[in-house]
């Protein structure tokens, strides 16, 4: 007999016994002897017997369907969160229903509303980094809401997020660890959650090895290569002694250690630098060239999808933050 022609009448057929019997035992349900127990396992194990998935959920009142609502799918950062959620959900029998706002508010909320009139069994936001702020929409659901890569503004819902502070302290902790002592960062504006939880975890890192931030040695200014290169510049013209450079992210670790390299100072020998994640391996394209910090966005995902499905299998919802850890991923601007 072909597999993909078995099914649950096959199954009863070839243990004696009726369809429901065969499908209650099959369910862990049902009261019948241990003898025919153990038949209609057997018989269910030799004929390797798939259930089928949809036809159990409907049994239960459920769409096996999910909800995912992006703020920006296309985003660098937001595709792994994307990708690690969806492969999640799949691995669990659930299908997916898939709608993008473009960062835009009033589409937003609107793809809400239009989800909200479907038949959803929860529902899955992600953000556009967690240094931003989800309208939460939770109220207009009946189903568990649960958010990623972006903080809920409501504290009663559960959001998923990378560990910006858990990231600098790993910098941190590496820099000292090779012997660095005199460390300056390169960072965006304090006003940016990701930036300040970065540095507050760099900052404590520093301090629990007895050393300090120069408040000389902090350059604040945005996320882009061309600020890189400008916090460098001024790094290198200031004067001030330095032997390692904690940068925000990869982009401006690339630009710092290019205007290093133009000014004669040698990386890793003069000063180390890290950069934070892990771009080259978002890209697949990783060449070991740089010390980064991964925030395995990929995992956030992968966490926050198995977490609305165990909600929706019945786990007690948990309000509040979720972090995922960081990762450090060494590379050859900190082999000393």
């Amino acid at each position: 007999m072909a597999k993909d022609a078995i099914s649950l009448r096959d199954v009863a057929a070839l243990a004696g016994v009726s369809v429901p019997t065969a499908s209650k035992v099959l369910r862990g349900q049902g009261k019948v002897s241990d003898a025919t127990r153990e038949r209609i396992l057997s018989v269910a194990k030799r004929l390797d017997y798939q259930p089928n998935a949809l036809g159990q959920f409907l049994a239960q009142g459920r769409s096996a369907t999910v909800g995912v609502l992006t703020v920006n799918a296309p985003g660098a950062f937001t595709m792994p969160v994307l990708t690690g959620a969806t492969t999640a959900l799949g691995a669990r029998d659930l299908s997916v229903l898939v709608s993008d706002a473009h960062l835009d508010r009033a589409l937003f909320a609107a793809t809400a509303r239009k989800l909200r009139a479907r038949n959803i069994d929860g529902l899955l936001v992600i953000g556009d980094g967690s240094s931003s702020d989800i309208h939460s929409v939770s109220a207009g659901f009946t189903v568990p809401v649960v958010y990623a890569y972006g903080h809920s503004d409501d504290a009663e819902d559960a959001s998923f997020l990378h560990d910006g502070y858990g990231a600098g302290r790993l910098a941190g902790e590496h820099l000292v660890s090779i012997g660095c002592r005199r460390i300056a960062h390169v960072t965006a504006s304090d006003e940016d959650r990701s930036a300040r939880d970065r540095f507050t975890g760099l900052a404590d890192a520093l301090s629990d090895a007895g050393l300090a931030l120069d408040p000389e040695l902090v350059h604040r200014g945005d996320w882009s290569q061309a600020w890189g290169r400008e916090a460098a510049q001024r790094l290198v013209a200031s004067g001030r002694e330095f032997d390692a450079v904690c940068c925000g992210n990869d982009t401006m670790a690339t630009a710092v250690a290019g205007v290093l390299a133009e000014a004669g100072i040698r990386v890793p020998t003069d000063v180390a630098i890290t950069g934070m994640d892990n771009l080259a391996g978002l890209t697949g394209q990783d060449d070991n060239s740089l010390t980064t910090i991964d925030l395995r966005l990929s995992a956030l995902g992968d966490r926050a999808a198995n977490y609305l499905a165990d909600v929706i299998g019945g786990t007690e919802y948990a309000p509040g933050r979720h972090v995922e850890p960081a990762l450090l991923v060494a590379g050859l601007s900190t082999a000393r």
